[in-house]
């Protein structure tokens, strides 16, 4: 297996664990999706993306039709995508994605956690170049054979596919979204969940139990606000 089936089993059931902190963001991708390209779904290959996932999260229908009809409503602030970079202790490179209505607000709160737990809030570039910005599907393995729909993928831009308990999934650069999509879809295959990930190229192993809770402080001291979406960090992680 490649480096994106060991990132998805040491991250796996790790975050996202209160289901009312989902339900925020993908309220949030759903307003940014509907302000981008409008709220009709078939004509939006983005929203049908959010759709899935808040179906997958077992988000229910009336809040996603409440969250659609919010976003075409022109006093509906929009959120800006904004990207933060800094170093946690002992070296731990960190990127988060945030999605925020206030600026200011959002850059204060992140300065304020890494301040708190001796980390250092870096410059625009200063880690990004350490993570492959990767995009990523789930779907039903039916009678799909991975390896043979890796083959038939690679055109698309597909790089992994592995199954696991809950489906096969889909690895690929993050600029072969689209074209992945649509050949899917093309295909009539039925999308259960999508997004986007930062895989590190290289993670640092041997931290000791007091320097993994030192990093693991700051993780979820930004994990924990509401202007946060993801999360990446270059510490190696256990997959128990």
């Amino acid at each position: 297996m490649g480096r994106a089936f060991e990132f998805r089993k040491g991250r796996k059931m790790k975050r996202w664990a209160a289901m009312a902190k989902a339900f925020t963001r993908i309220g949030k991708d759903i307003v940014m999706a509907v302000k981008e390209g409008g709220p009709n779904p078939e004509a939006n290959a983005r929203l049908r993306a959010v759709m899935q996932n808040a179906k997958s999260a077992n988000m229910p229908k009336e809040n996603v039709e409440r969250a659609i009809k919010k976003a075409t409503d022109k006093d509906t602030a929009n959120y800006k995508e904004v990207l933060f970079e800094g170093y946690a202790p002992h070296g731990i490179a960190i990127l988060i994605e945030t999605a925020t209505d206030n600026n200011n607000r959002t850059v204060a709160n992140i300065r304020s956690y890494f301040n708190k737990c001796n980390g250092t809030l870096g410059t625009q570039g200063s880690v990004e170049f350490m993570f492959d910005h990767t995009c990523n599907f789930r779907i039903a393995k039916g009678n799909l054979d991975p390896e043979e729909l890796e083959l038939e993928l690679i055109d698309f831009g597909a790089e992994e596919v592995f199954e696991d308990e809950d489906g096969i999934l889909i690895y690929a650069p993050f600029g072969s979204f689209g074209s992945i999509q649509k050949e899917l879809e093309n295909r009539g295959i039925e999308i259960l969940s999508s997004g986007f990930e930062r895989i590190p190229q290289v993670t640092k192993p041997g931290l000791t139990p007091e320097q993994v809770a030192d990093v693991e402080k700051l993780l979820e001291k930004i994990e924990e606000d509401d202007d946060v979406m993801n999360v990446y960090h270059t510490m190696e992680e256990s997959a128990e």
